[in-house]
């Protein structure tokens, strides 16, 4: 049972199921439901699907999210980014509103969910190690930027376009003199009342009386009020007819049952965007639920996380929708909301259900601008320009990585955006790992503690050199270590013994051994012993399956305290 436990999480959590959870998982669920509908709309808008795509997206992902995944609040469906990225992807490949742009989405979901589930079964959860979050938060900034951008022309009414923030400026500087007025005033009245809501609407109703709960029910549906009144008014005053684009018809029913196309140009085409939303959205997901679930002290499991959103991602391909991932925003609303387990994701894929069932006759007015409005107002609490300053002050290669990551994603598109960040993120990991820091060090008076003699008063030997490594040693710093012995015994003529503190290094790789070995035989020319110390067990197993510790001149030492009073009483 625990086995399949793993794979199956509500053979855990389902055993503990009682009354009071259920209840908390349905309130949760009917807010989370108020604030999906607007939004899952919007998204698919982002992602230049039809807005039905959006709910699509939001049913079955998330009924198999909570049937897989680990985490207790996460809320999968359409999120800003992984909407952008899709959108950039399959407008590489298919015209805008085609039907074979609807067909590449569930392509690119499908290669997006295989990969993940891939990459779960084979345990590969650590991949989200090797994106810094310097990076990603640079990258998550642009694409706000990107797609708050990309949305003005929407809040306008003007037919601008462009991929980068220059080619959208300077189409929508074009377009300027075709600005439709209608639409411009219900975008901004709009995007103003959004703003509003997110910090003014709960304090007002708790002043007006409301329990704090309530309040913020109510302020969370701002967005479903905005949708409301907005489309009554199109309707009452016949604006479309006017020229304010709406969302027009809307099919009415359940998601319907998709077929991908799976032509060889087609998949080829895509799976390099496939792989970088897949990364990016497991990303962005495992971020949110392991900080929701540090906050109850809960655990979620990496790989398995992988093999849910993985599923996720196989239902939308086959249900009408396109590329999902836990979402931020949604989540921490699920969690705030008090949804205990993802039997809460469940329940809201009942309540879209039934707005797509009986709701969707209801926005064939609803203007493109209020859409817009809802996009720009959450994706704008996704920039963060303090992370520069942040940066900056605390590592200075960490903010070349962040600044370019930036200009990259806003000059070149967001593919090149992602790509730039993930082979940033592998080369500073390379960089740092590659210079080392190695210390000299020296005993402090009247302890056995040896430390740094650039930053302690310590005692020091002209016979005895020691260096502590700080990093484990292989193939990317190993010469690093041999030109830094080199460069130090130069010209030393009182120096006898050099001795390696190992205390740091968690593991020797054999072009590291290899090092040593050449380390050990200059020494040996120049009439310099080596010697090792405080090496740990399992790093000294692996030297002992070597004729290292045969060869060596010198002695391997428990402690560093033994190999200084060794060898400064030898002289």
């Amino acid at each position: 049972m625990p086995r399949i436990a793993r794979y199956l999480p509500p053979l855990d959590w389902g055993r503990s199921y009682g009354r009071t959870t259920l209840t908390n998982d349905l309130v949760a669920a009917v807010i989370v439901t108020i604030m999906l509908i607007p939004q899952s709309l919007a998204y698919a808008l982002l992602a230049g699907l039809p807005a039905q795509a959006g709910i699509y997206a939001s049913i079955v992902p998330i009924m198999l999210y909570a049937l897989f995944g680990t985490s207790r609040a996460l809320a999968v469906g359409p999120v800003a980014v992984v909407s952008l990225m899709t959108a950039a992807a399959i407008g590489q490949v298919a015209e805008t509103g085609s039907m074979g742009y609807a067909a590449a989405a569930l392509t690119l979901a499908l290669l997006s969910g295989a990969m993940l589930l891939g990459m779960g079964l084979l345990r590969l959860g650590f991949v989200a190690n090797f994106l810094s979050h310097p990076v990603i938060a640079g990258f998550i900034t642009a694409s706000g930027l990107l797609i708050a951008t990309s949305q003005l022309k929407h809040i306008l009414g003007v037919p601008a376009g462009g991929h980068t923030l220059v080619e959208m400026l300077r189409s929508l500087a074009a377009h300027l003199g075709d600005v439709h007025l209608a639409t411009l005033v219900i975008g901004t009245l709009a995007a103003a009342f959004l703003f509003w809501v997110r910090k003014g609407l709960k304090p007002l109703l708790m002043r007006m009386g409301l329990a704090p709960r309530a309040a913020d029910i109510l302020a969370k549906a701002g967005p479903v009020v905005a949708v409301a009144l907005s489309t009554a008014a199109v309707w009452l005053m016949g604006l479309d007819a006017r020229g304010v684009a709406i969302v027009g018809a809307v099919p009415q029913g359940l998601p319907p049952l998709t077929m991908p196309d799976l032509s060889p140009d087609l998949l080829g085409a895509l799976l390099v965007p496939a792989l970088l939303i897949s990364v990016i959205g497991f990303v962005e997901s495992v971020s949110v639920a392991q900080t929701l679930a540090a906050k109850k002290r809960q655990r979620i499991d990496p790989d398995q996380e992988l093999i849910g959103l993985g599923a996720a991602n196989l239902g939308a391909a086959f249900t009408g929708g396109y590329p999902v991932t836990g979402g931020f925003a949604r989540s921490v609303v699920n969690f705030d909301a008090g949804a205990e387990t993802p039997a809460a994701g469940a329940f809201t894929a009942v309540g879209l259900a039934i707005a797509a069932l009986a709701l969707t006759p209801l926005i064939f007015f609803l203007p493109k601008a209020v859409l817009a409005a809802t996009i720009i107002v959450a994706v704008l609490t996704l920039v963060d320009f303090s992370i520069l300053r942040k940066s900056w002050g605390y590592s200075k290669a960490d903010f070349a990585a962040v600044l370019a990551t930036i200009l990259l994603t806003l000059g070149m598109g967001v593919e090149a955006g992602v790509s730039a960040g993930v082979l940033l993120s592998l080369a500073l990991h390379l960089y740092k790992t590659s210079h080392p820091h190695v210390a000299e060090v020296g005993l402090v008076p009247g302890t056995q503690h040896f430390r740094n003699i650039l930053r302690h008063e310590v005692k020091t030997d002209p016979t005895l050199l020691t260096l502590r490594v700080d990093q484990s040693l292989y193939f990317a710093n190993a010469r690093f270590l041999e030109d830094l012995i080199q460069n130090r015994i130069a010209g030393d003529c009182d120096l006898r013994h050099v001795v390696l503190m190992c205390s740091a290094v968690n593991e020797i790789d054999f072009s590291a051994l290899e090092s040593l070995e050449a380390i050990n035989e200059r020494l040996k020319t120049a009439g310099i012993t080596l010697h090792l110390s405080e090496v740990k067990g399992p790093v000294m197993d692996r030297l002992r399956r070597s004729h290292f510790l045969d060869d060596v001149t010198g002695q391997v030492f428990l402690s560093q305290y033994d190999a200084w009073r060794a060898l400064t009483s030898a002289r």
